[in-house]
């Protein structure tokens, strides 16, 4: 199956529907798209999501932004380096929750929190957009003494097909899992028939199983490192 535009996807849900556009507006099928495209997001780690950002903190500040668009975060390294490079000594930090850190961080002090190189972070709020910067934010513990550089590791809320029309890595590389997707969001509307909704219920688990293999399976190895996957056969016994 060839990837979808957004007008290309709009016109197979009204076909495997045989639903006109006259119900289906540009606007409901947006939503169907839309609620798909985030259920894929809990249902696999989509790796073409995974970005890297470098930033420095400041000195004296306990808590930054976010990247914009983090979905969650994997990892935050901090480097010893205060120019902004990331090479050199560096540690990754102990994610721990915001109510660990208040408490590393004792009120009696907090005129003057103890300061140096961060140990650990926790994260609160959430961008709820990919060009959201203010909402999400990392807190850190110690406070940092020195404008450190730190390289964040985090997923990205992606682009809707219904924003980038022309195309996006779902709709490009997992085109029928977004079609099941779909679809089942469509048949959830009409209220039926419920035979059709267990159909491609049951379709976009098949291919969500398959690219989850390919996105966390064979994407994240190799044959040199891990060798070829074995499948244990079974046999009668002797």
């Amino acid at each position: 199956m060839a990837g979808y535009t957004l007008a290309e996807l709009e016109s197979d849900i009204r076909d495997y529907t045989e639903v006109g556009s006259g119900v289906f507006t540009g606007a409901i099928l947006g939503r169907f798209i839309e609620n798909a495209e985030y259920r894929m997001l809990r249902d696999v780690p989509i790796d073409a999501y995974r970005k890297q950002q470098t930033g420095s903190l400041v000195t004296g500040q306990q808590t930054i932004n976010c990247p914009a668009g983090c979905l969650f975060t994997r990892g935050i390294q901090v480097y010893t380096a205060t120019d902004g490079t990331i090479t050199g000594p560096n540690n990754w930090l102990i994610k721990r929750d915001q109510t660990f850190l208040n408490e590393y961080v004792e009120a009696s002090t907090a005129t003057s929190p103890p300061r140096g190189m961060p140990k650990y972070y926790a994260q609160f709020g959430g961008a709820t957009a990919v060009s959201d910067t203010t909402s999400g934010r990392y807190m850190f513990a110690p406070v940092p003494d020195n404008t450190y550089t730190f390289q964040t590791h985090f997923n990205l809320m992606p682009t809707s097909l219904v924003t980038n029309t022309s195309g996006t890595y779902i709709s490009k590389n997992f085109p029928n899992g977004l079609l099941y997707g779909c679809l089942v969001e469509a048949f959830s509307y009409l209220k039926g028939p419920m035979d059709m909704l267990t159909l491609y219920e049951n379709r976009y688990k098949q291919e969500v199983e398959k690219f989850a293999a390919e996105q966390i399976g064979r994407r994240r190895r190799d044959d040199y490192t891990d060798g070829t996957i074995r499948i244990p056969i079974e046999s009668p016994p002797q």
